[in-house]
């Protein structure tokens, strides 16, 4: 089981450490809820350092990354970066992953710890019609999340980049608390705003504690991964391996947005196809109509009690404090508003197709 460069941290903040994607990390420190509203209304401090970076560099660097992925790698300027996944050749998905375009032809790639190893062999695959070079540096890298509205004030104080002029989706690199070349990002996994900032192993044990120490007047808090399962859910993000896997397509995820058929890429012909058709299932959010909480892989079935989905994420909202999921369903019974039944322990629970966000 691997750690990240701050497994001491965790520890001696009374973290409660469980297996996940090989690591040993924090899934919550004072309780879900308690980091749940920090991060919604003051801000959380999240180690990801257990995320894959790749760098993707060379004259046939972005040919390779064009043809991997759905979404159009050439609209990408410095500075910049892109959400995408990876077509399997099947139909289904390799992974979701970001793209930072870092120079002419230099790409930094972070895709999720659990498919490190499935998605370096699927580049790597590829690559061999492309010769561009690939560097795995994800045991070498950490990753910090400052989430929440206080989180920009919080990280300022440490750095001279100037964080209100990084929109969305845009980074810089610059240094944070006296660490020079760090990737600082303005994207995040909690819809509550904020940044994610890339680094050596080695600087992790004081940049926590500098962006720890710098929150304290916001009220910021270390958080776990079930907070950030929760907060991911009511914006209703996909999680790789509940809501989007091998076996689903972008089209019915919900992710044509971030495909593109202005390029050439694996699975193209059969997406499109799929969008001239329709899916016949789609990934859509549900609220609970009573007290009860549904969990991944719990059947969707309608009033006659026919099965007409499945369950990949639920949770009780921390900010609605209902019961509330992602499931996908038969496309007929998709539409917002649409009365449907989770079943639970051999009950029929109703709930209601809404649209996401949740929050």
């Amino acid at each position: 089981m691997k750690r990240t460069s701050l497994f001491d941290k965790h520890v001696a903040l009374g973290a409660k450490m469980v297996p996940f994607a090989g690591f040993e990390m924090p899934v919550q420190y004072g309780g879900v809820t308690q980091e749940h509203l920090a991060v919604r209304e003051k801000a959380g401090l999240f180690d990801v350092s257990h995320m894959g970076q790749f760098f993707v560099e060379g004259p046939k660097a972005l040919d390779l990354l064009q043809y991997v992925g759905t979404n159009n790698v050439a609209t990408l300027e410095v500075g910049k970066a892109q959400y995408t996944c990876l077509p399997n050749g099947n139909g289904g998905i390799v992974d979701d992953l970001i793209v930072y375009k870092m120079g002419p032809e230099k790409y930094f790639l972070v895709v999720n710890a659990s498919n490190i190893e499935k998605d370096w062999e699927h580049l790597t695959k590829y690559n061999e019609q492309f010769g561009a070079q690939l560097t795995n540096a994800s045991d070498e890298m950490s990753l910090l999340a400052i989430q929440g509205p206080n989180a920009l004030e919080t990280l300022q104080k440490l750095t001279d980049v100037a964080l209100l002029d990084v929109p969305y989706y845009h980074f810089s690199v610059g240094t944070v608390a006296g660490v020079s070349d760090v990737i600082i990002s303005n994207t995040g996994y909690t819809g509550s705003g904020g940044f994610e900032i890339y680094f050596k192993n080695e600087a992790a044990p004081k940049l926590w504690d500098a962006i720890l120490e710098a929150g304290k007047e916001f009220g910021i808090m270390p958080c776990g991964l079930a907070s950030r399962d929760t907060l991911r859910l009511e914006k209703g993000f996909c999680l790789y391996g509940n809501d989007i896997d091998d076996t689903t397509s972008p089209l019915e995820a919900g992710l044509g947005w971030i495909t593109k058929f202005d390029t050439d890429f694996v699975d193209k012909e059969r997406f499109a196809a799929e969008k001239a058709e329709g899916v016949k299932q789609k990934l859509v959010g549900f609220e609970m109509q009573e007290r009860a909480i549904p969990r991944h892989g719990y059947l969707v079935v309608n009033a006659a009690g026919e099965e007409i989905g499945r369950v990949t994420s639920g949770t009780m909202s921390p900010m609605k404090n209902i019961g509330i999921g992602l499931a996908y369903i038969k496309t007929e019974h998709s539409t917002v508003g649409s009365d449907v039944y989770i079943q639970i322990r051999n009950k029929n629970v109703p709930a209601k197709v809404v649209k996401t966000p949740f929050v």
